[in-house]
């Protein structure tokens, strides 16, 4: 199961409704162009065709899975007393005193251009469970952050 915000939940349905309605009848006109273009032992275009349909089908099959498995979280149910997913954390590097702020989501939801990170990470699984003021320290690949959390609110 995994636990996502409404937001998250209705950008994988339009992706679904994306691929089953747009890019899986472009897969099939392709597949039909290559058939008519003869022998198809010797036709690269259609294997290709059918293998990149193939991938399509696999990922519209994840996608479904991982929707039937959703478990949206009542962001209004949330609290900012310590960290947990769907929290938005704004916390203090204290080595060289930069500024960060993250919200932490489900593996899917992940993206960090939004400053949105996979409460599977390092740094969310570090902040977990803690609260304002806290300092924690944690381990990521390059050695050991501490971190100061400053606040915490619902993303």
């Amino acid at each position: 199961m995994a636990y996502m915000s409404q937001e998250g939940y209705d950008k994988l349905i339009a992706e679904l409704q994306r691929l089953e309605g747009v890019e899986r009848p472009k897969a099939s006109a392709a597949i039909a162009e290559a058939r008519e273009k003869g022998d198809l032992s010797e036709n690269s275009e259609y294997d290709a065709a059918k293998e990149a349909q193939a991938h399509l089908e696999d990922k519209i099959n994840q996608l479904k899975m991982t929707i039937a498995e959703a478990k949206v979280i009542d962001t209004s149910r949330l609290s900012t007393d310590s960290v947990q997913i769907l929290s938005k954390v704004e916390m203090t590097n204290l080595t060289n005193k930069a500024k960060m702020t993250y919200t932490i989501v489900s593996e899917s939801e992940a993206n960090l251009r939004e400053g949105k990170i996979s409460i599977q990470t390092p740094i969310a699984q570090g902040l977990l469970n803690h609260k304002v003021g806290d300092e924690v320290e944690v381990k990521i690949p390059r050695g050991t952050i501490k971190l100061r959390i400053d606040k915490i609110t619902v993303g």
